[in-house]
């Protein structure tokens, strides 16, 4: 490896936010997921988890939409959706579905600042039931429009980038990559021994 490339690694390293997730329920559309993890990969977030429990497992995503960004993360999946809030409370604080309901919580008012996991839901039926009930609440991204909705990747890249936002200006983008998730990232990359 030269040492141009060990620097780009690293610099990309020491900006990954081990206290944001992305979940992704029953996303029907690999093009979708991948433009998901493009959207991640640009804001710093390194974990991003596949609930399949309605759909066959993905086995590959759309590489155009992708630009290679899922060889750089850690992606999860998931087939069974108690296994993967089990492992979502261990990690996060909360977890908050997109859901448009009466308690929804408009994104610019979460507090990204905190341990936080998203969840998006399919692109036909939103956030399932169960979802939204082993979740901690539901978040809108606010709308004039006629129609309500935005595609998922779009709807994530916009929740994303407001954590981004709130991060940056909070200095989290600029805090030393020294703890053990971080030293994980550099054993996976192959930038230390295991």
């Amino acid at each position: 490896m030269t040492n141009e490339r060990r620097e780009t690694l690293e610099k990309v390293i020491g900006k990954r936010q081990q206290g944001l997730g992305i979940v992704l329920e029953n996303v029907f559309d690999p093009h979708n997921i991948s433009a998901v993890m493009r959207s991640c990969d640009a804001v710093g977030i390194q974990d991003v988890y596949i609930l399949t429990t309605k759909i066959p497992r993905h086995k590959k995503w759309g590489a155009r939409s992708s630009s290679g960004a899922a060889k750089w993360m850690s992606v999860h999946q998931f087939d069974n959706a108690e296994a993967c809030f089990s492992v979502l409370k261990s990690r996060y604080d909360k977890v908050l579905a997109t859901h448009l309901s009466s308690d929804a919580v408009p994104l610019y008012k979460l507090d990204f600042l905190q341990d936080i996991a998203l969840v998006f839901g399919n692109e036909h039926a939103g956030v399932s039931e169960e979802i939204r009930h082993l979740a901690d609440g539901n978040f809108i991204v606010p709308q004039v429009g006629m129609i309500q909705s935005l595609n998922i990747s779009v709807a994530c890249a916009v929740s994303i980038y407001e954590a981004f936002r709130q991060r940056s200006a909070a200095g989290l983008y600029e805090i030393a990559a020294d703890s053990p998730y971080h030293q994980q990232l550099r054993m996976d990359w192959g930038l230390q021994e295991k």
